[in-house]
């Protein structure tokens, strides 16, 4: 089941995120959050960025949201998205719903571009994303140190809705 994320799910969304940031070059945090840090997180941006959450069995197995782009004001209508699942949740589609629905909910907002940063090498979020239309942009080279070496980011696009020549503005979140 795939649904909105509320305040109570914030410790099973950092459980989620911790291996990234303690295992892996994936995230660039240097310590995992801890729940207050993730509901804080959660808070500042749910009633413009979505948060979704997939469930199974009623445990939290994977999340993806969306944030701003970029802070200037032209950048309103583009978002930044990720997603990230629990190891039981990997190869089983379920990356995939979570980002469909989320784009769903971005769509309805009005947000017109998402942008995905990936720390490389990472075929597998390469390939999840291309699946899903994204298109490659670029590469920020040694952008990143951790875990004792420099990490390039590749970043891919995917237009969520045509340019409009008078967009109107992006809509809070449902």
């Amino acid at each position: 089941m795939i649904r909105a994320v509320r305040r109570e799910d914030a410790a099973a969304v950092a459980e989620v995120y911790r291996p990234y940031v303690e295992q892996t070059a994936i995230s660039f945090e240097s310590g995992a959050p801890a729940a207050a840090e993730m509901a804080r997180r959660i808070e500042a941006t749910v009633t413009h960025y979505p948060w979704l959450v997939a469930e199974d069995g009623g445990t939290v197995v994977g999340y993806a949201y969306a944030g701003p782009h970029r802070a200037r004001p032209a950048y309103r209508w583009s978002v930044d998205v990720s997603v990230y699942l629990a190891p039981q949740a990997h190869r089983r589609g379920i990356g995939t719903r979570l980002y469909q629905a989320l784009f769903d909910h971005l769509r309805a907002q009005g947000y017109c571009n998402a942008f995905a940063g990936v720390a490389l090498p990472n075929p597998a979020s390469v390939g999840l994303h291309e699946s899903l239309g994204f298109a490659p942009v670029g590469v920020y080279r040694n952008v990143g140190y951790k875990s004792g070496r420099w990490h390039d980011v590749g970043w891919w696009q995917l237009e969520l809705l045509p340019p409009d020549p008078d967009p109107p503005e992006p809509r809070p979140t449902p």
